[in-house]
């Protein structure tokens, strides 16, 4: 399904970004972001559903990027860990719209590598989440935890869409830097 050009570029750009590399966790999540956008469409196309969600699920999907990267082995591949995380928000956002279908869910797990060893970070998360403003937690909390999408975070919180995703990826960006500062 996702893969980078060359011998495991995205997984170089992560190795470095959990050393402490901040431009390269930034470029690793750009490029994350437009081969998501891609992929997302195309697999939600496939299960019969339009573009609708497409932005909401590549959201989430680089928020659980972003929070489980921790979990990743770095001695092996990106993109079997990559994969289960698009994997599983494209299955939690059929599962929202009360898609029943069971044997397009299967024929999509084919596609999309098997899923890595994921290690609950609850404890970590929780006192990250903490530390952002009341309305980044909110949004933060609606988008990954909730599996809300951005319109119904917009409609609860009184912003515009663009408002609700330009502060969830502020957000997203200030849990790196509190990530990144803390001690090993």
């Amino acid at each position: 399904m996702l893969g980078a050009p060359g011998k495991d570029r995205w997984g170089d750009m992560m190795r470095a970004a959990l050393a402490g590399n901040a431009p390269a966790y930034e470029r690793l999540l750009g490029d994350l972001a437009g081969a998501l956008r891609g992929t997302v469409r195309a697999l939600m196309a496939r299960a019969g559903r339009g573009d609708a969600d497409v932005e909401d699920i590549v959201q989430e999907a680089l928020l659980a990027i972003h929070l489980k990267r921790g979990t990743w082995d770095s001695r092996k591949p990106f993109a079997p860990w990559l994969n289960a995380i698009v994997r599983y928000k494209l299955i939690d956002a059929l599962r929202r719209q009360n898609v029943r279908l069971h044997d397009r869910i299967d024929d999509l797990a084919e596609t999309i590598a098997a899923p890595a060893e994921q290690e609950a970070a609850a404890g970590d998360v929780e006192r990250l989440l903490a530390r952002l403003d009341a309305r980044q937690q909110r949004i933060v909390r609606a988008a990954s935890i909730e599996g809300r999408s951005m319109t119904e975070i917009a409609t609860e919180l009184g912003m515009s869409g663009g408002a609700v995703r330009v502060a969830l990826h502020r957000a997203l960006k200030k849990l790196a830097l509190l990530y990144q500062s803390e001690p090993a």
